[in-house]
């Protein structure tokens, strides 16, 4: 399924009830995007090659929807709500959430670059914020809350993957700045978004491959998993962060030589996890 703010990429026949989704790796740059930094500064803010590496997904009759527009210009794991006023020339008339995300310049819509540059050398007007929201954010989440959906009617559960990547140390918004990451961060928002037993099956494979896993540090997953993970209704959402080394030179994007391994790794992950769902329906 294709839309100019997502695509789908299913798996043939009736598939299961496991989907990924990657919000972050989008790449389609909108023409109304003015930014005032020079776009290699704006990239930064991408998981970049992070819906290429979980794109295997239907081989394991999995779902994945991966946005297609920057993280910088609508970021989809934000509230809605999360508007920088700072950001506008005039009043927002819905609801504002002051967060820490819009104090630190990357709220829903960032007004800062990575480092700390201001994103554009304008304010935006609330006419453009609501088509950004209209147009991108809200398609995305409908297609993320129609998978669901299909898939717990079908299935009665379904467990969902909300797919990112990390810088390999804390930079000055982390809230552990200059602290080497593990080579992955579960988040279920300390248990509250999945089964136990989901995080620890992620972690348990994943530490089995040799890799360093951490739960809920310094990552505890943020907008998604917080809306769509219910695990009383059978509803399981777990972030899960990569370090960024471990496939890609962080400062020009370019994949490394770990990027094949990796990429095997995942593929290994998504069995196991589409065995552990076979074993639960």
């Amino acid at each position: 399924m294709n839309h100019p703010a997502f695509t789908v990429y299913r798996a043939e026949g009736i598939g299961r009830p496991l989907i990924f989704d990657s919000p972050h790796s989008g790449v389609r740059y909108p023409d109304d995007f003015d930014h005032a930094p020079p776009r290699a500064v704006v990239r930064l803010a991408e998981d970049t090659h992070v819906a290429r590496l979980y794109g295997g997904a239907p081989a394991f009759g999995a779902t994945l929807i991966e946005a297609m527009f920057p993280r910088a210009y609508i970021d989809a794991n934000r509230n809605v709500d999360e508007i920088d006023i700072g950001l506008l020339e005039d009043a927002w008339p819905g609801p504002v959430s002051a967060s820490r995300k819009t104090q630190q310049g990357i709220g829903l819509v960032w007004r800062v670059a990575r480092g700390g540059a201001p994103m554009y050398a304008r304010k935006l007007t609330t006419n453009e914020l609501r088509q950004r929201i209209e147009q991108w954010y809200l398609p995305y989440h409908a297609a993320i809350a129609g998978e669901l959906n299909r898939m717990h009617a079908r299935f009665g559960a379904v467990w969902h993957i909300n797919c990112h990547s990390m810088p390999s140390i804390g930079d000055a918004n982390a809230d552990n700045p200059g602290r080497a990451r593990a080579d992955f961060v579960l988040g279920d928002r300390d248990g509250t978004t999945c089964a136990p037993e989901f995080t620890r099956a992620v972690a348990d494979t994943l530490s089995a491959m040799g890799y360093r896993v951490a739960v809920n540090d310094p990552y505890k997953g943020v907008e998604i998993v917080r809306r769509y993970g219910r695990p009383r209704e059978a509803r399981h959402s777990l972030q899960i962060e990569v370090n960024r080394a471990l496939y890609m030179d962080e400062s020009t994007l370019v994949q490394n030589a770990g990027y094949a391994v990796l990429e095997q790794n995942l593929r290994r992950l998504m069995a196991a996890l589409a065995a552990f769902v076979d074993a639960k329906l």
